[in-house]
């Protein structure tokens, strides 16, 4: 099976070209707007491509895959800039209906829990969109433009809870925590942390997109998440006793951001039961 991924380089990508990289059977084609570096598995053909001004058939570019993860995105991680539906959204569109009008049969497209907008508690695949920020709104736009080309495309839109892990951009909590602790600060900044995520390590996040890709059926809207709660403070705690470090926690430093809601999280069981089948 011939997967190709695009955003190949970033955070995500990097960890799901292992994932691939990993398994029986499967051609990985890397997609980035950078040169290939270390990020690259040795199994992995590299295709250097920028959507915004790609060739006009892509899918030929790419090799003709049978399947792609599409993870490119530009201009995060400012949610609120009108970046995201002036220029993301229909370059976007683009270069996905080039693919999926040249005989891409499956895609994975990865979306956002900022669809869901600021509803709170447990939130599963059924709810209503209600996004309220750029970023949100256009992502999904975007899935909603999507399902008009999906007649001869097997989609799967995977909305993306929060994710940690190595090689994350340096804004990101779990970086700002892992920089603090190699500098041997005495104290973490950070917010009040009494508010409710749902958080994965960016390597489960990597395996359940591979998992959904190989399935090679249309999921529909699946959530990416763990499907349990845990505060900001606690996972920062959890972090301290696997560091061991000793560093104090300099509670509400930060306000609490106004783009969320104080407390959601993800139903898994959709995913669970979509894993399940692809054993």
């Amino acid at each position: 099976m011939k997967i190709a991924v695009t955003g190949a380089s970033g955070f995500i990508g990097r960890h799901v070209l292992r994932a691939l990289d990993a398994m029986p059977d499967v051609e990985v084609i890397a997609m980035s707007r950078r040169n290939p570096g270390a990020w690259l598995p040795v199994g992995a053909r590299h295709v250097m491509l920028d959507l915004s001004a790609g060739p006009s058939n892509p899918f030929e570019a790419l090799d003709r895959p049978d399947a792609v993860i599409h993870l490119a995105w530009d201009g995060l991680p400012n949610y609120q800039s009108r970046h995201h539906f002036e220029t993301q959204l229909p370059e976007q569109y683009r270069f996905l209906r080039q693919l999926m009008t040249s005989g891409l049969t499956t895609l994975v497209c990865a979306g956002t829990c900022f669809e869901y907008g600021m509803q709170s508690g447990e939130l599963d695949e059924s709810l209503p969109a209600e996004p309220r920020n750029p970023y949100g709104f256009a992502k999904n736009a975007l899935r909603q433009q999507l399902d008009f080309l999906a007649a001869d495309t097997r989609l799967t839109w995977a909305r993306l809870f929060y994710t940690y892990g190595e090689g994350q951009s340096s804004g990101a909590l779990y970086s700002q925590f892992m920089a603090s602790s190699a500098r041997g600060d005495a104290e973490f900044k950070m917010s009040g942390g009494e508010q409710l995520r749902d958080y994965l390590p960016v390597a489960d996040v990597a395996a359940h997109l591979a998992g959904l890709v190989r399935m090679g059926s249309a999921g529909g809207i699946v959530n990416i998440c763990s499907g349990r709660p845990i505060s900001v403070r606690a996972l920062v705690e959890k972090w301290l006793e696997m560091h061991g470090s000793s560093m104090k926690l300099a509670l509400g430093h930060f306000a609490y951001p106004s783009h969320e809601p104080m407390a959601f999280w993800g139903s898994n069981a959709k995913l669970t039961r979509l894993m399940q089948e692809t054993r």
